[in-house]
């Protein structure tokens, strides 16, 4: 008996000593299993936490003008700038050990398990606010086990890389409160209409009850439950000594306003240059499309909200709704490249195509200003006279040959200078002067002026027959206004990043790249365009719309069978504009060959109201003499015309205008003599442009 006993104890204890060198290797392989899991976690490093967030589009002046997002409304929000109202309230009611745990709250965890095992099922949570995070952030939101242990990594290799202040910030900037609201800032604009960090208690209690059920206790769904919760969650963090009993009566007494609209819903302002904008996001700074559209980006662009929507209205007043006609049109600083307005087609939702960025249409007349640039860099003078009759040109070759003709077949027959050849548009002159400069010459002039498209070397060039694009042409004229500083289109000012970090900011700087004295004298030459005074054999080709300017403008139009330009500049603004068809149809109705001008003009002067007036400043090198229109020579007392007309400095004309002397008896030299005993008004030797 007593053998058989010590035998059952030596077994028992041979069993017994198995179990515990069983559960000594099943201890040591968990602590083995545990501490690996940390070092992984510290291995893989920090989890990025960015997620999905709306990237917003802002004119100069801030306002949204649009937003991407697919459904939902993400705005991050740093912990600053959210109220410690709901940071406190979130606490209280989420995980009020917060602070204390790290990651996980082993009491809550325990009790949920019971409650799990008791109903055989996953019916209890205990998440922190870390766990929550980590779900939110990489995770579905799908109750099994595997995506708890999952969970639990994510939550262990956040709490091993981040401070407590960052969990709490990326938990509320991700977490959903109901109606496509993500995050503390889009969901207190969307409930309240305010910013994050401008919420009272009562909203913020309000606001931290949602997440629990945002189809049950938001205040839209049921006020009376939302109700219920805030009055839940302010005893909880009366509880939690965040607030007095005090505090929590006159909160849950306040009377709350709930808005329920989201702040940012204007998705069809400017899409053209929306369009644009992200093509420049791409080409420029490359960003992949989903950085783009998700990547919480604030993009702060150069549109003028007022100077957009006056173009826009001009443009759907000025042409006929029937029309098949299209517009190209762009608004630019002179001073930095900025685009203020853009307008790429009649209706956006018709076409997108962008006929201000996109469209590589002839620019006609209007790249003289560029051809006589150059000359004026070679020699030439706003009082260069060439003879404007009908002319063939025959080249060496002996077999070809170019026969330009000007508007309506009218010429001078005789001589004209520069400045009345292009305020009249003279093709006869612009032709001679290409090929007498070289035709090398305005091929490389419109490089030095930034535009990009290709130029043909030919004779026709001088009259605009190879295709540029609108944006290029406002370019253009941009470098004549600001004085000769290359610029080039910009669309965007800065980028932040989700967090409010400065990824791009555009450039300030400008080089010199053209002559200022030669700028100035190009420029001076295109306010002409609307000066009676350089009336000849027809009337300037600004003369239709000179009435309605209230400013001096320089500008220059274009035509072609095809195109319709307009493009000038003021010291402060820029607008080149283009009517015309698609797909290159001639323009035969005679109100769609006014468009642009008509377009131009009107916009010019609604851009510039409230503007002071400024007139184009001439450089020191440059001399301003009044000279007789006709003859380019510098005008006596008798000439029934005369215009102020700049110069470089040291090629003004030195020859009187003998052609109005009485009868002819006068000679020059008497002429002059008597010419310099007239006096001069004072004003005029203080400001020598007056007229």
């Amino acid at each position: 008996m007593e053998i058989m006993t010590d035998k059952r104890f030596r077994k028992a204890g041979k069993y017994l000593r198995a179990l515990i060198i069983i559960s000594l290797i099943g201890f040591a392989l968990a602590v083995f299993l545990f501490i690996g899991i940390f070092i992984y976690a510290k291995i893989l490093g920090p989890p990025p936490l960015a997620v999905p967030q709306s990237t917003l589009y802002l004119a100069n002046d801030g306002a949204v003008i649009g937003e991407s997002n697919n459904g939902e409304k993400r705005y991050w929000a740093d912990i600053t700038n959210i109220s410690p109202h709901l940071t406190d309230a979130t606490i209280a009611i989420e995980d009020k050990g917060f602070y204390d745990h790290h990651g996980f709250d082993y009491k809550r965890i325990a009790g949920a398990i019971m409650a799990d095992i008791k109903a055989m099922a996953k019916v209890q949570g205990a998440s922190t606010i870390s766990q929550q995070y980590a779900r939110n952030l990489f995770l579905e939101h799908d109750k099994t086990w595997k995506r708890k242990l999952n969970e639990a990594f994510y939550t262990i290799r956040l709490e091993m890389n981040y401070s407590k202040e960052q969990i709490l910030e990326g938990y509320l900037n991700t977490i959903y409160y109901g109606n496509g609201a993500y995050g503390a800032q889009a969901a207190s604009q969307y409930y309240f209409g305010k910013d994050a960090n401008e919420l009272s208690l009562s909203e913020a209690a309000m606001l931290a009850g949602i997440p629990k059920g945002p189809s049950i206790y938001s205040p839209l769904a049921s006020e009376e439950k939302a109700k219920s919760r805030q009055k839940i969650i302010l005893q909880a963090m009366q509880d939690n000594g965040y607030i007095t009993e005090q505090d929590a009566s006159k909160a849950l007494n306040e009377k709350l306003v709930i808005v329920g609209k989201h702040q940012h819903t204007v998705t069809k302002t400017a899409p053209y240059f929306q369009d644009a904008v992200k093509t420049a996001l791409k080409s420029q700074l490359k960003l992949d499309d989903r950085t783009i559209e998700l990547g919480g980006l604030k993009i702060h662009t150069t549109l003028d909200m007022n100077k957009q929507a006056a173009a826009e209205k001009i443009v759907a007043d000025r042409i006929a709704q029937d029309s098949d006609i299209q517009v190209g049109m762009v608004a630019m600083n002179p001073k930095n490249g900025y685009i203020e307005a853009m307008i790429g087609g009649k209706d956006y939702s018709e076409s997108p195509f962008n006929r201000a960025l996109q469209a590589i249409r002839q620019p006609g007349s209007t790249i003289k200003p560029l051809l006589y640039y150059a000359a004026i860099e070679q020699g030439f003078t706003p009082s260069t006279t060439i003879l404007s009759e009908p002319t063939t040109f025959r080249f060496d070759d002996g077999k070809s040959e170019y026969s330009p003709h000007n508007y309506n077949s009218k010429y001078a027959n005789g001589e004209i200078t520069m400045a009345q050849a292009l305020a009249l548009s003279d093709n006869i002159y612009a032709v001679k002067t290409h090929l007498f400069i070289g035709e090398d010459s305005l091929v490389e002039a419109v490089k030095r002026f930034g535009i990009q498209s290709k130029m043909d070397k030919v004779p026709s060039l001088a009259l605009g027959t190879s295709g540029i694009r609108v944006t290029e042409l406002a370019n253009a004229y941009s470098m004549l206004a600001n004085g000769g500083k290359q610029t080039s289109p910009v669309l965007i000012t800065k980028v932040e990043d989700y967090k409010g970090d400065v990824i791009y900011e555009a450039k300030k700087e400008k080089e010199q790249v053209l002559s200022p004295d030669s700028a100035f004298v190009v420029t001076h030459m295109m306010t002409g365009v609307f000066d009676p005074k350089l009336n000849g054999y027809a009337s300037v080709t600004g003369s239709t719309v000179s009435g309605k300017l209230t400013r001096q403008y320089a500008a220059k139009s274009g035509s072609t069978e095809t195109d319709s330009w307009m493009a000038g500049f003021s010291p402060q603004l820029v607008t080149a504009v283009w009517t015309g068809y698609d797909k290159g149809q001639k323009i035969e109705i005679v109100n769609e060959k006014s468009y642009a001008k008509e377009i131009w003009s009107d916009f010019m002067e609604e851009a510039h109201k409230g503007l002071p007036v400024q007139s184009f400043k001439p450089p020191e090198n440059t001399v301003g003499v009044y000279v007789e229109p006709g003859s380019g020579k510098l005008a006596t007392v008798n000439c029934p015309v005369k215009r102020l007309t700049y110069f470089v400095a040291g090629t003004e004309p030195t020859e009187y205008c003998t052609d109005h002397l009485p009868n002819h008896e006068m000679t020059p030299e008497k002429y002059h003599k008597h010419h310099h005993k007239v006096k001069m008004p004072w004003y005029k030797k203080i400001f020598p442009w007056t007229s």
